[in-house]
């Protein structure tokens, strides 16, 4: 059943899309501004960039200056994060920048953040991989303090030195929405201990999604009321009237599925046997709102967050799924449901 109090439609943003990377990687940063300014005039609310480093190509080591760009190209899209690795940055910088952004916005800016979990990207960073959720609550508990206007240091060790403050503040205060990518029952459970939203990944099933909700609800403090927490989901989405290159779209996904719950260990091992459908939108325009309509009845989902490179996808079929969503969009918002 929907949680009380999510009574509004559910909210559909996207990620940059396209089947190939510009050779230039300032090309595909140029690509990616562009698509944002799509996105804003296509109607949707909100564009998305995840975080990524050491690629070969489309890496994002830093997807708030990115976001800056597209800040620039539109007018009322919302910008986020995806996932922002905080236990890797300084948190007063992070806070600076986000204040920043959302100033530079117009007060549109959406933080998703996570922890990381490759091994690599730690041992890149010196950071101790088993600090990361210690590192993460108190960075977290600094930014919030800053954009709060509450002393960040003093000027001096002098007993008469001045305090600090955090300049400027963000446009919304106390400060942006915060949702958090979490996966597994201690990530889950540190998200819930802070009363924030959990950012469900792009390759959680169904059925995980309904247990990972629940251990969410069951870790959140006393007086945070569930109904009132935003429900975001990063999904896969593919949009045919063609049986048949649906069939081979879902095929496609579950063979790159099987590939990343090996390489990503036993914490995926569900996605080996997963149809897509448990993971994916792909279907006909009435086929994936019945879908978008089944995860708001069973988990409440409010934002639904839509990744268009399925694996095999030709840039018209890309531009094609952009479109109809977007008219599915304008249909769940029209209609006051999800």
């Amino acid at each position: 059943m929907i949680p009380a109090g999510h009574g509004s439609a559910v909210r559909v943003g996207v990620t940059p899309w396209g089947s190939s990377a510009p050779a230039r990687d300032a090309d595909w940063m140029t690509q990616v501004a562009g698509h944002a300014e799509t996105a804003d005039q296509l109607g949707f609310e909100s564009f998305w960039i995840p975080e990524s480093h050491f690629q070969r190509s489309r890496a994002c080591p830093a997807p708030l200056l990115l976001l800056a760009a597209a800040a620039a190209r539109t007018r009322s899209l919302r910008l986020g994060t995806s996932s922002y690795l905080l236990p890797i940055r300084d948190p007063l910088r992070v806070a600076e920048d986000v204040a920043v952004l959302d100033q530079l916005s117009g007060g549109r800016v959406t933080l998703g953040l996570g922890r990381g979990f490759r091994a690599e990207l730690f041992r890149a960073f010196r950071i101790p991989r088993a600090e990361k959720r210690d590192r993460f609550r108190e960075s977290l508990d600094i930014m919030r303090r800053a954009w709060r206007g509450e002393p960040i240091a003093r000027s001096g060790h002098e007993p008469d030195s001045r305090p600090l403050y955090l300049s400027p503040l963000p446009a919304q205060r106390p400060h942006p929405p915060i949702w958090v990518a979490a996966f597994g029952p201690k990530a889950l459970a540190q998200v819930g201990g802070l009363g924030l939203p959990y950012l469900a990944s792009p390759v959680e099933t169904l059925e995980r999604l309904r247990e990972n909700h629940r251990r969410h609800r069951e870790a959140l403090p006393d007086g945070v009321d569930a109904a009132r927490l935003a429900v975001p989901v990063i999904r896969t989405v593919f949009i045919t009237r063609n049986p048949a290159r649906a069939a081979q779209i879902r095929h496609g996904l579950e063979q790159q599925a099987q590939l990343a719950s090996r390489r990503l260990g036993q914490g995926f091992a569900d996605l080996e046997r997963a149809r897509a459908d448990d993971w994916a939108l792909v279907g006909e325009p009435d086929e994936i709102l019945e879908r978008i309509q089944r995860y708001r009845s069973e988990i409440g989902l409010t934002h639904l967050i839509c990744g268009l490179r399925a694996p095999g996808t030709s840039e018209a079929e890309i531009e094609s799924t952009l479109h109809e969503l977007a008219e599915i969009a304008e249909r769940i918002a029209s209609a006051g449901f999800g």
